[in-house]
């Protein structure tokens, strides 16, 4: 896990791809590259078979070598926002050092970066990658300190959500609150701060602490009390809007008629056997 700070005081914590799963990516990409070289040269081969210019053959067929070792991984990182057929299937994109989507540069320079150094004319079929990127402690290559970018595993864990609980002592204060004037769109902000409270920088935590109480406070009409942190009142009313909320459904689930079911018809008489096809 790699951690960095935007310019908004947030830590990101991006899930770096390790060095043998973008050695598998490589291998599928290398795979499709080589069965795209092999047919497209056969097609220039029977294109070209009634001339006899050996040069103008070796031209064609470094033309297309260029395109398919260097146009490939350009033009998909750049039109799919920093992944490869062999990227995707292993789950894995590139995006710059700030966690921002990479650009056309970003994937021209990987890919000038890669043909020249990292594997193909001077990187002895990936020797330098491999090497660099063990080196490095964010499995960068040439081409991504060159660029600027990192590649993620944007295969992660599913987050559970935690459980915001009342602050104790403050469960008869938050029953007088009036929640009934509170936004979804509120409560949602305020879930998400206390969710991601340990990612953001202590400005962070005061500044947005600050905006979505104070929102919050003008909403239901109750300041936050003197001396009492951001979080603490924050997480006091959403505590206090669950608990309403599973007691409403309680009590409408309550409400709702025992439906009992009809009884079941009667059997046939003892002696008789019920009615049956003649067989």
């Amino acid at each position: 896990m790699s951690e960095l700070v935007t310019g908004d005081a947030v830590v990101l914590r991006l899930r770096v791809a390790a060095v043998p799963t973008r050695c598998l990516a490589f291998l599928l990409d290398v795979l499709l590259q080589v069965a795209a070289l092999l047919a497209l040269l056969m097609v220039a081969g029977v294109a070209l078979a009634a001339t006899v210019d050996e040069a103008l053959f070796l031209t064609v067929s470094l033309v297309v070598v260029v395109l398919v070792l260097v146009g490939y991984p350009v033009a998909m990182e750049s039109l799919t926002g920093g992944r490869t057929l062999g990227k995707m299937a292993l789950g894995l994109r590139v995006v710059r050092d700030d966690g921002g989507p990479i650009r056309f540069r970003h994937a021209l320079t990987r890919g000038l970066a890669g043909f020249f150094v990292d594997f193909w004319a001077l990187g002895l079929a990936g020797s330098v990658a491999l090497v660099v990127s063990f080196l490095s402690g964010r499995s960068k290559r040439v081409g991504d300190y060159l660029a600027g970018t990192v590649v993620i595993s944007e295969r992660t864990p599913a987050a559970v959500t935690p459980m915001i609980m009342m602050p104790p002592g403050l469960e008869g204060w938050a029953a007088h609150l009036d929640l009934a004037r509170l936004p979804d769109a509120a409560a949602l902000d305020a879930r998400q701060y206390l969710g991601r409270w340990r990612e953001f920088s202590e400005d962070a935590r005061a500044h947005l602490g600050f905006q979505i109480s104070r929102e919050i406070a003008e909403a239901i009409g109750t300041p936050v009390p003197p001396g009492m942190p951001y979080w603490t009142y924050l997480s006091a009313i959403l505590a206090e809007r669950r608990r309403r909320d599973h007691a409403q459904a309680w009590q409408r689930q309550a409400a709702v008629p025992y439906q009992q079911q009809p009884p079941l018809p009667p059997g046939p008489p003892a002696g008789e056997q019920p009615f049956a096809p003649p067989g």
